[in-house]
């Protein structure tokens, strides 16, 4: 009954299910005795009318003899005491997350609507008998029609990135422990600063609280960089200037900025390897090195508690009063990889 209701959930006035077929199928029967209950059943509750024509050339001559069903196209009536024909379930190509999750495929979703619901549909229930927890379902831009079938279906949206947006479904009648989207921003700054005590700055077209201001080179790093090479890029692109990394001696952490995100800024000292400057002309207006001296005058960090902190602290690293954090790179056996520890030796 299962099955017949996943193609076709109209109801007959006599209270069964209908099924249409579309085709015709021969679905065989085990050879059995007589059921003279059965029959019994259908004459009492008044089966045998109009609709025990077909019941009687379609379905009786197999309950009688063991022989197949032939099903005609149209609607077949069958009682709630004998069951339909089982149809296996199309479910969905996923894989096991390591918290008791799922991971669907996303190049092997179903193309229409209605092979999707289905699909859907089935596969979900077969994870909540299984136990499973959190269910991630990647949706690509090719796919876009997609998405609304899946919100309907209690799915809901965690992050997007170009090319394609990620959709979540948490299985237990219990508070989700599916992490959450990004929150975060992250930025680097570099501090570079000649044998001559003169400062690398720029001074960046934007109508911000700093434009007008010499500050150093910042920027936000690309996905999978790390941070001494964002810091080492960012002064390269907006000034043209090779550095290498020495330390990081500061970190800015603040909330509610762009679209709500909290940012954080981690500030590098890096030192020249070259002096010759090249801008770029997109972001920015101008940039030089600057003396020391007249950097610190400048009335936006006289009046800013946390750029004049900043710089105070670049100027100690500088003159070895100061001790930041070194990048190390160790491999760790809870993923395998090769990554930086930042610390201070």
């Amino acid at each position: 009954m299962m099955a017949a209701a996943l193609l076709n959930g109209s109801r007959c006035s006599s209270g069964f299910r209908c099924q249409n077929f579309a085709k015709e199928p021969t679905t065989s029967l085990p050879n059995t005795r007589p059921f003279p209950m059965l029959l019994k059943a259908f004459s009492s509750k008044g089966l045998l009318t109009s609709t025990s024509a077909k019941l009687k050339s379609s379905l009786m001559p197999s309950l009688l003899g063991g022989g197949s069903v032939i099903k005609k196209k149209g609607i077949n009536v069958l009682s709630p005491d004998i069951t339909a024909p089982i149809f296996s379930p199309e479910f969905l190509d996923a894989f096991d997350d390591e918290y008791d999750g799922v991971i669907i495929n996303p190049e092997k979703l179903p193309t229409s609507a209605n092979a999707f619901v289905s699909a859907l549909r089935a596969s979900l229930s077969n994870w909540k008998l299984k136990g499973k927890k959190g269910v991630w379902l990647k949706i690509l831009s090719k796919q876009a029609d997609l998405v609304p079938i899946a919100i309907q279906e209690g799915f809901s949206y965690h992050h997007a990135e170009p090319g394609y947006v990620m959709l979540t479904y948490w299985i237990p009648v219990e508070t989700c422990m599916l992490p959450g989207s990004p929150s975060h921003q992250i930025g680097v700054g570099g501090f570079v600063m000649n044998d001559k005590r003169e400062v690398l700055v720029v001074k960046e077209k934007c109508p911000r609280s700093c434009s007008g201001v010499w500050k150093i080179p910042t920027g936000y790093i690309n996905k999978s960089e790390d941070l001494f090479s964002g810091a080492v890029r960012e002064v390269k692109e907006e000034t043209g200037v090779d550095t290498i990394f020495l330390e990081m001696v500061a970190l800015r952490h603040v909330h509610l900025v762009a679209f709500e995100k909290s940012d954080l800024l981690f500030l590098c000292m890096l030192k020249p390897l070259s002096a010759e400057i090249t801008i770029d002309e997109k972001e920015m207006q101008a940039a030089k090195w600057m003396p020391l001296e007249e950097f610190v005058k400048q009335p936006f960090y006289l009046e800013d508690d946390m750029s004049r902190k900043v710089v105070d602290i670049c100027i100690k690293a500088h003159e070895d009063r100061y001790n930041g954090f070194i990048a190390l790179e160790l491999a760790s056996k809870l993923d395998g990889k090769l990554s930086c520890l930042y610390h201070n030796d």
